[in-house]
């Protein structure tokens, strides 16, 4: 790593989950093949996660005080004067207006993470890695730059390195994938696993979640009970892997169902947040998932039927894979690092010195 370094303010808890980390370290793994070095500023719980950011090459610096704080806010800016970097990453809901002019009053590239279009940004680039909401939605100063779409979705090197190996429908059994994303807030990925298990024609269920899921020993004693057909999967080495194998998935309309759009798995969408409802209108709009709406109004009935009527109908599944392989090519981390060296070029920043002279 020879060039200026990025950090990444970001929090990750079971209060705000952990969608948040996971997006900022698939960027920084971009990030690092421009040779850049990562910082992340971070309150971590569990702590373990702290050594899987630095398994990936980051380095990790943790927080004294919560994101968006004001003692946060002088935490971070001392840590700006310290490193030195060519740029801020910040994704966090608590981080507000008057938190991003001050990091960008310290002379740095002041990049913010955000799909809710909550606050005034001010920063110099605004990134929404999921599908919704759109441009209309945002307030922006002078110079902001946005980027929004399905271009510039967060996908996993490892996962869009199965798009190759699943670009036909594998052998039969059928497999059923529950993928609820980094966070499982309701705790449904048992309560749905059972419910495929019982439908007809499904022969295999994998669960894929992270080893801090809060539920995972439950989850594991559920798996003995039905060694054959059941499995939980929390290494993140094996799930490309359960990916690729999948005929179809269920999934919350999250980041993790942007990426099996990409490899081409056909989705049942079960919205978990209200912030992914846009992304599985928007997937169901493009042809690439099914959308049966909010968990608790879904039934065990509702889904069965979804999943006879999907696995019923090849064309349907061959057409889900496609649109939602042209839908998300899994190139959104190189666009943004091409994007975030163009803004930190010498001739930009010249250019912008003279307009404000």
């Amino acid at each position: 790593m020879t060039r200026a370094p990025i950090l990444f303010r970001v929090d990750a808890a079971p209060r705000l989950g952990w969608e948040h980390l996971s997006r900022c370290q698939t960027l920084a793994a971009a990030i690092q093949r421009r040779r850049r070095p990562a910082y992340f500023l971070s309150q971590l719980e569990p702590g373990s996660l702290g050594l899987t950011l630095k398994r990936g090459g980051n380095d990790w610096l943790e927080a004294c005080n919560p994101a968006g704080c004001p003692d946060d806010l002088e935490e971070t800016v001392q840590e700006i004067r310290r490193l030195r970097p060519a740029a801020v990453v910040v994704d966090s809901p608590d981080i507000k207006e008057d938190y991003l002019a001050v990091l960008r009053d310290t002379g740095v590239l002041v990049i913010a993470l955000d799909s809710v279009a909550h606050t005034v940004f001010p920063s110099g680039l605004v990134v929404n890695p999921l599908l919704a909401p759109g441009k209309e939605a945002y307030e922006f100063g002078r110079g902001t730059q946005l980027l929004l779409g399905s271009r510039y979705a967060l996908v996993r090197s490892e996962i869009r390195r199965q798009r190759p190996t699943r670009s036909q429908e594998p052998a039969q059994p059928f497999r059923a994938l529950v993928a609820l994303g980094d966070d499982d807030p309701h705790n449904q990925s048992g309560e749905l696993a059972k419910r495929l298990l019982n439908c007809p024609k499904v022969g295999r269920v994998d669960v894929l979640v992270r080893p801090y899921h809060p539920d995972l020993a439950n989850l594991q004693a559920l798996a003995e009970t039905c060694p054959d057909r059941l499995e939980i999967v929390h290494e993140t080495g094996e799930t490309p892997f359960r990916i690729a194998r999948s005929h179809f998935a269920v999934t919350g309309g999250n980041a993790w169902s942007l990426e099996l759009a990409c490899v081409g798995i056909p989705q049942i969408v079960i919205v978990q947040s209200e912030t992914h409802w846009p992304t599985a209108q928007r997937l169901e709009e493009e042809g690439a998932a099914t959308c049966l709406g909010w968990q608790a109004n879904v039934s065990a009935q509702t889904l069965r039927q979804a999943v006879a009527d999907l696995l019923a109908d090849p064309q349907e599944r061959q057409a889900m894979a496609r649109c939602g392989r042209q839908l998300i090519d899994g190139r959104g981390p190189d666009r943004l690092v091409t994007a975030l060296e163009v803004m930190l070029h010498p001739s930009r920043q010249i250019h912008q010195v003279a307009l404000a002279a």
